[in-house]
């Protein structure tokens, strides 16, 4: 993550950018507000630490600016003072978190890592497949509806269940303790019976597609196979 920190306090600039590189951030370190823009034109950062008080150009000026060419970059304050005009003034502008000197250092470091948190985006959601191709057969999942030629069975939740789950195992085997937990919630001698049941039922809708087959993999599980056939 790379951090730029305007500080016109060189000590304390120094001393907290050697502080955040110890944490493995890449920090460019600006004694001033102008210096600061410039830098940030230059680079790309993912945070910004700003002190309020700087010659040539204070802390709210140079956010503005920052804030102008991206404005989707957090912030940071940094202030001697504790002012509520300033605080406000801050996160009218845009500050994701306002500190005020003294302040502990490594209290700056959990807010710049709950501040980028916050910021990064999330991983896209994966669409679950609901849609399956079993030979001459669709299978709407979620709407449990197995169809063939015009004709449509509803299947029970358990029945359903059980079909997508082999559908995502097409031509694998669908270990029986896996889908006993999930459907059944328990792997008994009972809950084993009523899966085989479900499996003999599974196996009467789709007789009317010789390429489609359910197989008892002895002491695994079972297999879906479709000969010749895709799953879309």
């Amino acid at each position: 993550m790379n951090i730029l920190l305007a500080e016109d306090d060189p000590n304390f600039g120094i001393v907290l950018r050697d502080y955040l590189e110890l944490h493995d951030y890449t920090v460019t370190l600006c004694k001033d507000g102008c210096l600061g823009i410039t830098a940030f034109r230059k680079g790309k950062f993912d945070l910004c630490i700003l002190d309020v008080m700087m010659p040539e150009k204070d802390g709210f000026t140079l956010a503005k600016e920052i804030k102008k060419l991206n404005p989707d970059v957090p912030l940071i304050f940094l202030t001697a003072k504790a002012m509520k005009e300033d605080m406000l003034e801050g996160f009218r502008i845009g500050a994701d978190d306002y500190i005020t000197k003294p302040f502990d250092s490594e209290v700056l470091l959990y807010k710049i890592k709950a501040v980028l948190n916050r910021k990064s985006p999330s991983a896209p959601e994966q669409k679950e497949q609901t849609d399956f191709a079993i030979g001459q057969y669709k299978f709407q999942s979620s709407l449990r509806i197995l169809s063939r030629s015009g004709s449509e069975e509803k299947l029970s939740p358990k029945e359903a269940e059980l079909l997508k789950m082999l559908c995502q195992h097409l031509n694998d085997v669908l270990p029986r303790e896996q889908a006993l937990e999930q459907i059944w919630h328990e792997d008994t001698y009972f809950t084993a019976r009523s899966m085989d049941v479900y499996i003999a039922k599974l196996r009467k809708y789709l007789k009317h597609d010789p390429s489609v087959e359910i197989i008892n993999i002895h002491g695994r599980g079972y297999r879906l196979c479709v000969h010749n056939g895709v799953m879309l």
